[in-house]
């Protein structure tokens, strides 16, 4: 009797995980079924994510959310963003409040490991870095000893920092506060020499500063950020769509396929653009998609360059070198794996 009754609860405990697997991997269905994809986003970063006046959202995160959008429906404005504190963003995408974050998140092994989600890829590298006054002389963090730095309480930003003066042996005073605005009203009212946080969020926060020309960020960049989307881990299809989004942005860039002659390259003879594109194999349908995924992400958002330099690079307010962000090709690290 122990073992029928074994058996059954076996069986049943089976039966649950069949299910919740099965459940598990209709993200795609979900989204398409709503006609809209729920994306956790930063509600307060220019350059990455941020709503104007009249709730349209522009950033490098956000067109990560509209090509996604784009290569499900044909339509990047089927997204539903979501704003999220730094704080409730991994609980958002957990409990199913959100189909993908996107929301300079750095890649790091911890929450690969114990947060039940995977990171898709990285769409910026970033690094903890510093921005000083014009006037205070000075072109190089290894020329701050004895400098007074205003930075965030509670954040690995501190340990990066004690980490970088120590190695180099250079003294230097904390002036911690507890929340980012606060420490930027502290460095723009003259209470700390420099300020430091992520690179990325030192150009957008220089914008808010009084005047924002008389501040430079310096070049050295003290820590590893990878930034980038992420999913919950029960979803591989979910997984490789969202990945792919990604990739097929770089290997558009890589191989010269962009918004504007997008038309002209569907009768291209090159191989690899063939298949990037749809007119050569089944790629798109291998993860749910349509055969014309790629080129409804560049008719509707463009490649990863394109939307690099509209929201951050030279052709926006914040001016951001490639930099790391270029192409292998390039001096860079943006390297995508081939559609083939």
């Amino acid at each position: 009797m122990k073992k029928i009754l074994a058996a059954g609860l076996f069986a049943a405990a089976g039966l649950a995980i069949s299910a919740t697997g099965a459940s598990a991997q209709a993200t795609l269905a979900q989204v398409k079924q709503r006609g809209t994809l729920n994306c956790g986003s930063n509600p307060g970063l220019a350059g990455f994510g941020v709503p104007d006046a009249q709730g349209n959202w522009t950033g490098l995160d956000v067109d990560v959310c509209r090509a996604i959008s784009a290569a499900i429906f044909n339509d990047p404005s089927k997204v539903k963003f979501i704003p999220l504190s730094a704080k409730d963003r991994f609980t958002a995408l957990q409990s199913g409040e959100v189909d993908v974050l996107v929301r300079n998140s750095t890649w790091t092994m911890s929450r690969d490991a114990s947060l039940g989600l995977l990171f898709t890829g990285v769409n910026y590298y970033d690094g903890q870095g510093f921005m000083v006054r014009k006037k205070l002389g000075v072109n190089s963090a290894l020329q701050l000893s004895g400098a007074s730095v205003c930075t965030q309480q509670g954040t690995t930003t501190e340990l990066n920092l004690a980490d970088y003066f120590r190695a180099n042996n250079l003294k230097y005073e904390v002036v911690a506060f507890a929340t980012a605005d606060e420490t930027v009203k502290a460095y723009d009212a003259g209470r700390c020499d420099a300020f430091t946080t992520d690179a990325s969020g030192l150009y957008a926060e220089r914008l808010k500063l009084a005047n924002p020309e008389d501040h430079i960020v310096l070049p050295e960049i003290i820590s590893k950020e990878p930034l980038g989307p992420s999913v919950r881990n029960n979803d591989p299809q979910w997984f490789n769509l969202v990945k792919w989004v990604g990739f097929a942005m770089l290997n558009a860039e890589e191989l010269g396929v962009s918004k504007a002659n997008v038309d002209e390259k569907l009768k291209s003879d090159n191989p690899e653009i063939k298949r990037l594109l749809g007119t050569e194999g089944k790629f798109g349908e291998q993860i749910g998609l349509t055969g014309d995924w790629v080129v409804r992400i560049l008719k509707h958002v463009g490649n990863y360059g394109e939307s690099f330099e509209r929201n951050v690079g030279q052709g926006s307010l914040l001016k951001i070198a490639r930099g790391q962000n270029a192409l292998w090709t390039k001096g860079g690290l943006q390297y995508a794996p081939p559609v083939r």
